[in-house]
């Protein structure tokens, strides 16, 4: 299991007490002690700490352009605090739980943490610029370099052990067929232009990897 470090922890409680005011929410250490058991359970093989840590390290790169940093690296922590392989809902329980968890905050902040975690389900046109760069430090990993997003793939597979894999790789190839429909693959200037080609090459060589073995190609019975 991922841990996180002291640093790491330190930087997520001085977040949280810039954000909500305890009492009546949870102390800081206590928020993240419950995050870090969610994010480090031992069937988070992809959806754990160390995706929440990739996300940060984006998140670092680009806070000078936005809106809210705080509020976007919040919503990062609790984006994925919910996480059954499949389940459309995901997301909107994890906002529940950061809601549950953050009566102390200011209600305009509590709805725009809601607001960015719900972008992350990537369902609908942002409507803001900080929910369009949540949605590309989400999605950065599709930027990754080959072998590291096929190591990813390879995670994300662990967490749906129950499926086939007929199941499981027809269902990926109706995804990437979808991201590849996209007009552009990244929701901003900044991630299109140093990571739209890259991002783009990565779905095709997959899809046409996922081709050869023969998945999507046939409705099955």
């Amino acid at each position: 299991m991922t841990t996180t470090t002291g640093a790491e922890n330190a930087r997520f409680e001085a977040l949280w007490r810039r954000l909500v005011r305890c009492p009546p929410s949870p102390e800081a250490s206590a928020v993240g002690s419950e995050l870090r058991g969610l994010l480090g359970a031992p069937d988070r093989h992809f959806h754990n700490l160390d995706h929440i840590r990739d996300c940060l390290r984006h998140f670092d790169e680009v806070a000078p352009l936005l809106a809210d940093p705080d509020a976007v690296e919040l919503a990062l922590w609790f984006h994925d605090a919910i996480y059954d392989p499949g389940d459309p809902t995901n997301e909107r329980r994890s906002a529940e739980l950061f809601l549950r968890r953050s009566t102390g905050a200011a209600p305009v902040a509590r709805r725009r943490i809601c607001g960015l975690i719900l972008a992350t389900r990537h369902a609908y046109v942002a409507r803001t610029s900080d929910r369009r760069f949540i949605e590309d430090i989400d999605l950065a990993g599709f930027a990754a370099p080959w072998d590291t997003f096929m190591h990813h793939g390879d995670l994300l597979r662990r967490e749906f052990a129950r499926q086939s894999d007929a199941q499981y790789y027809d269902g990926q190839v109706a995804f990437l067929e979808q991201l590849a429909r996209r007009p552009v693959f990244f929701a901003t200037d900044y991630y299109r232009a140093r990571y739209e080609a890259r991002a783009r090459e990565n779905l095709r060589r997959l899809l046409e990897l996922r081709r050869t073995e023969g998945y999507g190609m046939t409705p099955r019975t």
